[in-house]
């Protein structure tokens, strides 16, 4: 059996004019994500944790922000697409693992619908899926509240 690892970040600032889409969700109340897509921060990570694991490339060679084809798309739809496309390939998700870190808005009572949320898209069972909010204590540009950063680390198997 062949395992890869996958590791994926993304950052996005604060965009009082959009709104926010986090973890393949929308929280309402707070200020969305600046970026030419829905800007899920989460989900880009996660994207590119796939795609780096499976030998893929990254999310701006798949889906680059200069393409009008992706401007305004969800996220979850290029989740979506990366997916068929390491599935086709062999590949099977064993774990995720994700911090979003963010004074605001807070993670964890969003947490379970995000992880449904994914395992959903991803075809697999919730408990291989973990999402982990985080602080940064006031410190750097998360802990001054003009963004938020995530990291994503997968662990892919291929079949046969």
């Amino acid at each position: 059996m062949t395992y890869r690892v996958g590791t994926g970040i993304d950052v996005h600032k604060f965009d009082n004019e959009r709104e926010l889409w986090l973890g393949g969700i929308l929280i309402e109340g707070h200020p969305g994500l600046a970026g030419h897509s829905d800007a899920d921060v989460m989900i880009h990570a996660l994207i590119d944790a796939l795609l780096g694991a499976s030998g893929f490339g990254d999310i701006g060679e798949m889906f680059p922000d200069t393409d009008n084809a992706f401007k305004g798309i969800r996220s979850t739809l290029l989740l979506k697409k990366v997916y068929e496309k390491i599935s086709q390939n062999g590949w099977n998700i064993v774990n995720i693992d994700c911090v979003i870190v963010c004074e605001s808005p807070r993670i964890f009572p969003h947490r379970d619908i995000m992880r449904k949320t994914v395992a959903e898209i991803l075809d697999i069972p919730v408990d291989r899926i973990m999402i982990k909010g985080k602080t940064s204590e006031k410190l750097g540009f998360t802990g001054r509240g003009e963004g938020i950063f995530s990291n994503v680390v997968v662990l892919l198997e291929k079949r046969g």
